[in-house]
């Protein structure tokens, strides 16, 4: 179902800042395509809030009193909550990102973002693609430059491809001819060579190395 059949993207602000809060709310307001729904001031809130608001991006600060962005970023995760969470901060240190795209973040921009790139960020979000700043991705790089891993397969390209096009598993194995499980697999063994642990590092790192064009 697109996204113009299913209404407009509903937005969870996260950051314990309300002028920021303010601000946010006032990039999306007026455009159809987007609803805040809510607002969160730390990330136990925002957990909290979550569950008992139909979101499908939250837009997360990182550093807040009482639960980190991080801290929620996981617990979202364990409960398996369906909302894509888009970190908005403004650090962008090795510590700050990695912990965050290993928690389960789908993205990573900082908040001095033009307003068209944090909108298309949202969308990007809302369907699964990764996305990261540019000093993002080559604190990413930085981290795993170190690391040479084995080449990937054809086929593993093949899923990579996909994956950095923005296909689920399902899209993927449907593309591929496969089962989801195959491409679940594919994934584990390029992760592994790739020295990262989910998507978006994947997708950074196989763009700053090179092997995506």
């Amino acid at each position: 179902m697109s996204r113009a059949q299913a209404g407009p993207i509903r937005l969870l602000i996260v950051d314990d800042h309300p002028i920021v809060r303010d601000g946010l709310r006032g990039v999306f307001a007026g455009d159809p395509d987007f609803e805040v729904v809510a607002e969160a001031a730390d990330g136990l809130d925002a957990v909290r809030v979550a569950e008992t608001v139909e979101v499908d991006v939250i837009l997360m600060d990182l550093r807040m009193p009482g639960t980190s962005g991080v801290e929620a970023i996981t617990r979202l995760r364990e409960r398996n909550h369906p909302a894509r969470v888009l970190v908005l901060t403004t650090f962008d240190t090795d510590r700050d990102v990695v912990a965050a795209i290993e928690a389960g973040a789908t993205g990573y921009l900082l908040k001095d973002a033009r307003r068209d790139e944090l909108i298309r960020a949202v969308r990007a979000a809302d369907a699964g693609q990764p996305v990261l700043a540019p000093s993002v991705a080559g604190t990413l790089m930085g981290r795993v430059g170190a690391r040479e891993p084995g080449g990937l397969s054809p086929r593993e390209l093949d899923v990579l491809r996909l994956v950095a096009a923005g296909a689920t598993n399902q899209a993927a194995a449907r593309a591929l001819l496969v089962s989801e499980a195959t491409i679940k697999t594919h994934l584990i063994h390029l992760y592994n060579k790739l020295g990262v642990r989910d998507r978006a590092a994947a997708v950074a790192v196989a763009y700053q190395r090179g092997i995506l064009g």
